[in-house]
């Protein structure tokens, strides 16, 4: 049976400070939220559910006509677990494995949660989770495991002691659950932490106390993990993000000279196209191959380049839509 997914993506840009919804925030010219479904997709999903509260009718309206996705509003802002909770009524429609994520993480990738939901099938896991190893872990829930190795609960950063603070390997929201264990969970949730907030990570916890399996496994990077809180974040996962779609278009046999080049998410160019310095290419664009393209050249969103243009210094196409 395909899973099925929840993307939390209700909460405030206070961090932000901005007045637009987070997950509407832009990466390489995609709304962060964008990114987050694609891997759900990717990943085999056929629903979606996206929480949402802060700003939702523009996030409905951005992306209301996928009929994959459902909409459930979370009003009051009670942690990660009462947004979940939202979620139940419909879960008990759909009787899957469930992967839970957060709206703001656009650099998940489809592969890893496919790599996830495999090992959580084969463990036959009531609950499972993808771990990172970090160099700097602060403001990430910490994971504890016993000394066999094997998972015992996720302490967040405001309740570890001292020394579950020096702990590398964290959570990063990267959650797969099967539905009736999630529905099961949700009902045992407590607010008694630093924060009087249902928090989403203690269902691990409850479901091993409950003598059921619960999985982890070291799958995230530390690029992976990364998600966005703030406008330098955000800097850096856009950087990241540009490295991703230039590495592929490389790969498949494009020339990307010299620096301070910037592509949009969606570009596809022809192989032995040239790519020269300074130059933007905006969001779903099409050059065709043996193009040449800058240095100091601008192309809109959607522009379409025929096979063996070259684009003049500081000229600007306008598209053909």
């Amino acid at each position: 049976m395909s899973p099925s997914a929840i993307i939390l993506a209700a909460g405030k840009s206070t961090r932000m400070k901005s007045a637009r919804p987070k997950p509407l925030h832009e990466i390489c010219g995609r709304p962060m939220l964008e990114y987050v479904l694609r891997a759900c997709f990717d990943a085999g999903c056929s629903q979606v559910i996206v929480v949402v509260g802060h700003g939702k009718d523009e996030i409905v309206s951005r992306f209301g006509d996928d009929d994959r996705i459902q909409w459930v509003e979370q009003i009051e802002q009670l942690g990660t677990g009462h947004a979940a909770r939202m979620c139940e009524s419909v879960l008990t429609e759909h009787k899957s494995d469930v992967f839970v994520l957060a709206g703001d993480g656009p650099l998940i990738r489809g592969e890893v949660l496919r790599t996830l939901l495999h090992a959580h099938r084969e463990e036959k896991a009531a609950a499972s989770m993808a771990t990172a190893v970090l160099d700097d872990p602060t403001g990430y829930g910490r994971i504890i495991r016993d000394e066999a190795g094997e998972f015992v609960e996720i302490v967040e950063q405001a309740d570890a002691t001292p020394a579950q603070r020096e702990i590398r390997e964290v959570f990063p929201s990267y959650y797969c659950i099967r539905s009736d264990d999630l529905t099961f969970a949700l009902s045992k949730l407590t607010n008694e932490n630093a924060k009087r907030e249902y928090y989403l990570t203690d269902i691990y916890g409850i479901l091993r106390k409950a003598g059921k399996k619960v999985l982890a496994v070291q799958a995230v990077t530390q690029e992976d993990a990364m998600a966005v809180n703030d406008r330098i974040q955000q800097a850096e996962v856009d950087a990241i993000m540009q490295d991703r779609i230039q590495r592929k278009l490389r790969q498949e046999g494009v020339t990307i000279s010299g620096i301070s080049t910037y592509i949009e998410d969606g570009v596809a160019i022809g192989r032995d196209s040239v790519i020269q310095p300074f130059s933007f290419i905006g969001r779903d664009s099409s050059i065709g191959p043996d193009c040449i393209v800058g240095p100091f050249a601008r192309l809109p969103r959607e522009s379409i380049v025929p096979a063996g243009t070259a684009i003049a210094d500081n000229a600007q196409l306008t598209t053909d839509n």
